[in-house]
């Protein structure tokens, strides 16, 4: 058995997520946003490179059925109709859309898993799928990768304590250390510090003050909401969409 956990993308070789499965973490706020967007009856979404490809692709696919969404530096980006807070994924706004999504390091994170054989969206309003899904992958395959998004190509505590939490998950609750690269060992000891409460390391994360900080706390607390937006997405051809749907 295999269970390794990347801290950031730039730790991450090509070679090291081929044809294993990946599930991504940005808590704060990427994938807790595709999340609630698919939750709440968004067709699918769309991680690009930058803003200039947003505008291409959201003219490609046609803008009446298209939503760009994200943020740099934490702030909504001129022109695009959505920010990056789970919040604004209300369901009169994005069903039956494709959001088409560029963030500062979710995306990129994101983009970074290609060549991997499966790549699954995971924060803790999702857990508990996800964390089945890895359970099973690592019972079938024995081989798993939980990469972080970090933040700005730095170690996030949001992310890790995320691995953690999700790590846990896929190995059933026991506390076995076999298999574990050291990155997986340091998430988990993350959990045994900061116990099953989200909101602690969320909020004492850099990416956690930064949003306080902006008037965005009530971003960070929704983010911490346990299995409040329950699905599992799942990204194929560079689009994610909800496993099943």
């Amino acid at each position: 058995m295999t269970l390794d956990v990347f801290f950031t993308p730039a730790a991450l070789a090509p070679h090291e997520v081929a044809g294993r499965a990946v599930f991504v973490v940005d808590v704060l706020r990427t994938t807790t946003v595709i999340c609630a967007a698919l939750s709440h009856g968004a067709r699918g979404v769309v991680p690009v490179g930058g803003v200039e490809e947003a505008s291409r692709l959201t003219q490609t696919l046609g803008p009446e059925g298209v939503l760009m969404t994200g943020e740099r530096n934490s702030e909504p980006i001129e022109g695009f109709a959505l920010g990056n807070s789970p919040l604004e994924m209300v369901e009169e706004k994005v069903r039956g859309k494709t959001l088409v999504m560029t963030t500062s390091n979710g995306t990129p994170a994101l983009l970074a898993v290609q060549g991997a054989s499966e790549v699954y969206v995971a924060a803790a309003a999702n857990l508990a799928a996800a964390g089945a899904r890895a359970q099973a992958i690592l019972q079938e395959r024995k081989d798993l990768v939980i990469l972080c998004a970090g933040k700005d190509g730095r170690f996030g505590l949001d992310d890790a304590y995320t691995a953690g939490r999700l790590a846990m998950e896929a190995l059933g609750g026991r506390r076995r250390r076999k298999g574990l690269s050291d990155a997986a060992l340091a998430a988990v000891d993350l959990v045994r510090r900061y116990g099953s409460r989200w909101e602690r390391p969320l909020v004492l994360s850099a990416a956690g003050r930064q949003l306080a900080a902006l008037g965005r706390q009530a971003d960070v607390l929704d983010s911490a909401r346990e299995n409040s937006y329950p699905v599992l997405p799942v990204m194929r051809n560079r689009r994610i969409t909800v496993e099943g749907g």
